[in-house]
């Protein structure tokens, strides 16, 4: 890809408050009409970095650019290209759908003519046609959810910012909801999406996993699931699904040839050494009590990527997959 097909372009992208620092030397890049998907534990530096990103912020080191614009010198043409959900419903619990949708389009300087059409694409596009009459606080969570949607997107952004977009949306909202975000990227929109979920980031064309302020990992998710700090050379991944699987978790841990562990709902999936008896571990779980036991091979999970990379990655800060 040449420069002209990224985006959101960032390089050594860094962020202090005083002594701490929020953002470490960040650098990755985004391709145009992709699905981006930014993970970590609260605290690691997500939302500060999106706010550096969308000109709210400055950097205290490193550069950062939105469709070729400084995203420091060139912060008003910025503006007008990006569109910013948050993670909390940031608009007016008093105003209807509709007033809420005209009164973005006004703040974004659309004509009355062009904010009215826009306003009515976006409530038949979102389904909220509907509920144009309703109060934006009576809304469910999952319909608050497209109403921010659509005032972020009123002004017809090139670049759509989406802070934890599903957080506290029940199940259906959250795939209907990503239903939306695949359309806006096949017409050409640039999703930058932070989760905390883990199916949602098996979505992404592109993940990228931050732990304190640093950047763990970036890349296609089937390209890090490959990376050989994931599944070592003479090691492989097994599925264990069994009753009482914390107990069983303390079992298997002091394990001759398990190299980690970690719960899965009621399974845990394991790296082991090439050569791992199966039948020992079926035999120390039954000295427990625990006898129904479905041992079976398994490729890693995205979660799998990101324990083992931060395990491994956290003490040299060199982030997996960059090139």
């Amino acid at each position: 890809m040449t420069s002209s097909d990224y985006v959101i372009e960032c390089d050594g992208l860094t962020r202090r408050f005083g002594n701490f620092v929020a953002v470490d030397n960040v650098t990755f890049r985004v391709p145009r009409a992709s699905v981006f998907g930014l993970l970590g534990p609260n605290g690691s530096g997500k939302s500060t970095l999106i706010r550096m990103l969308c000109g709210v912020l400055r950097p205290s080191a490193g550069t950062a650019r939105i469709a070729g614009f400084d995203v420091v010198r060139q912060t008003e043409s910025i503006q007008g290209i990006i569109g910013y959900m948050s993670q909390q419903f940031s608009l007016y619990d008093e105003l209807t759908v509709h007033e809420n949708l005209t009164f973005f389009a006004r703040l974004h300087g659309l004509s009355r003519q062009r904010g009215a059409q826009r306003r009515e694409e976006l409530m038949e596009r979102l389904g909220l046609a509907p509920f144009r009459e309703r109060l934006a606080k009576r809304l469910s969570g999952g319909w608050r959810q497209r109403l921010a949607m659509a005032c972020a997107l009123i002004h017809e952004p090139q670049v759509l910012f989406l802070d934890e977009p599903t957080a506290g949306i029940d199940p259906v909202a959250r795939r209907e909801l990503w239903d939306i975000l695949f359309d806006l990227a096949g017409r050409g929109v640039t999703l930058f999406v932070t989760t905390h979920y883990m199916d949602e980031a098996e979505r992404c064309s592109q993940v990228a996993y931050i732990y304190h302020s640093k950047l763990i990992a970036v890349g296609d998710p089937d390209d890090l699931k490959r990376l050989p700090e994931v599944t070592p050379r003479g090691t492989h991944r097994l599925d264990v699904t069994c009753e009482h699987v914390m107990r069983g978790l303390r079992v298997v841990r002091q394990l001759d040839g398990v190299l980690s562990a970690t719960v899965f709902g009621q399974s845990m999936h394991l790296l082991v050494r090439d050569g791992f008896d199966t039948s020992k571990l079926q035999q120390k779980l039954a000295e427990v009590g625990i006898l129904d036991i479905d041992v079976r091979p398994i490729a890693p999970s995205l979660e799998d990527v990101f324990v083992e990379l931060t395990r491994v990655r956290w003490q040299d800060k060199t982030p997996a997959g960059v090139k």
